[in-house]
């Protein structure tokens, strides 16, 4: 998995990348604005999905964490219950 600071070095490389190959590329402005404007969107676009694809991994990680979090205290409740029968046990096998 990439880390945050190579997915903001890539993206910020590649639209630096794009606006300078538009700046220098023999068009019109007119013309090379709206590569720009176009080129814009475009990574707007793939980074919003990134970052929603970035959001759904966050919502599974914690709801995953959570449900590890339960079973685990559901299983320490569980032996705690388990010793406390068996200590009651004991203690009644001496009175």
């Amino acid at each position: 998995m990439i880390n945050g600071k190579v997915f903001w070095g890539i993206v910020t490389a590649a639209a630096a990348g794009a606006v300078i190959g538009m700046l220098f590329a023999p068009e019109e402005g007119t013309q090379t604005r709206k590569k720009i404007k176009k080129k814009t969107n475009s990574l707007a676009s793939e980074l919003i999905e990134a970052l929603e694809k970035s959001k759904e991994k966050a919502v599974s990680s914690a709801e995953e964490l959570k449900n590890k979090g339960q079973r685990y205290k559901d299983d320490l409740i569980d032996k705690a219950e388990e010793l406390a029968d068996d200590a009651a046990d004991e203690v009644s096998r001496y009175n």
